[in-house]
């Protein structure tokens, strides 16, 4: 299978005609005829049947046109990156980041990482979980660093990196200032700011029901920012990761939550592909000797 065969089979797919198809790639349409047909040789069967207006994709089309899409877009992406390398004398690492994870308990790691190793070119992305997996999976990241909270896919690696509990989380005017243990059930009695991206919301939501604990939503946000401003305004108390907040955070007071102890633990996740590439194994063994 050539790539040029690969190019004009995609090119009848997208225009619905050899036609079109042999103008769109600037070659003759007996030559682009020729290519397909053997394609069609090599894959052992006729990938287009045509009509009156134009042609469409045989069942065997259909079963082979993502993979080979797949390989088009692989191909460009390997293309990319060997440019960026010549040009730039850098590798690429794309490394995903869970939204909820605090930016400042990572950022001396990956200062320290690149000074290290100035051939490494970081590129962080901050997303969900979700997202960042569903990346990994189409090779757009080389590893995510998240908190999951089920099993992971079989072909998914972990390395566990470490844990925080979950603190209550309040001004410094506030009463709760004045106790060293607070529980749910005294949290009740409070406006609560409820973390839409919070990967514990669900497990948290079930904890309250069994204990008979309404935790009252004052307000929501998808922004960790926003909710530690509304804290600081003093327009209620957030449950949040303990590393979440910078030590001596301005006008924002902690405890840990006393009654049940949540906490999480954060991985980096990656699949054995990207583990094999030597700039992955790197921040890997860093990651370990770091944390």
């Amino acid at each position: 299978m050539e790539m040029q065969q690969i190019r004009y089979f995609l090119a009848v797919c997208d225009k619905g005609s050899f036609t079109r198809a042999a103008q769109a790639t600037y070659v003759a349409q007996p030559s682009l005829t020729q290519a397909i047909k053997k394609l069609e040789e090599e894959l052992g069967g006729e990938l287009f049947s045509r009509d009156r207006s134009g042609c469409r994709l045989t069942a065997l089309g259909r079963l082979v046109e993502p993979s080979i899409r797949e390989i088009v877009r692989k191909t460009q992406a390997l293309k990319a990156e060997a440019v960026r390398f010549s040009r730039l004398n850098t590798v690429p690492l794309r490394i995903g980041v869970m939204t909820t994870i605090a930016a400042h308990h990572l950022s001396p790691f990956f200062t320290n990482f690149q000074q290290e190793r100035p051939h490494v070119e970081l590129e962080l992305i901050v997303d969900s979980e979700c997202n960042l997996l569903n990346q990994l999976d189409e090779d757009g990241l080389d590893l995510v660093i998240s908190a999951p909270t089920s099993l992971l896919a079989e072909h998914y690696q972990s390395l566990k990196l470490y844990e925080e509990r979950y603190v209550v989380v309040f001004n410094d005017k506030h009463r709760f200032n004045q106790m060293q243990q607070i529980d749910l059930a005294t949290i009740q009695a409070e406006p609560y700011l409820d973390r839409l991206n919070c990967e514990l919301r669900e497990t948290l939501r079930s904890v309250c029901q069994g204990r008979q604990v309404n935790l009252y939503a004052a307000y929501r946000s998808n922004s960790e920012e926003w909710i530690l401003s509304m804290v600081r305004a003093g327009i209620g108390v957030a449950l949040m990761p303990e590393f979440t907040i910078t030590k001596n955070a301005d006008q924002i007071r902690v405890r840990y939550l006393s009654d049940p102890e949540i906490r999480r633990t954060i991985c980096a996740i990656f699949p054995p592909t990207s583990a094999a590439k030597p700039e992955v194994a790197e921040v890997l063994k860093s990651l370990r000797m770091s944390f």
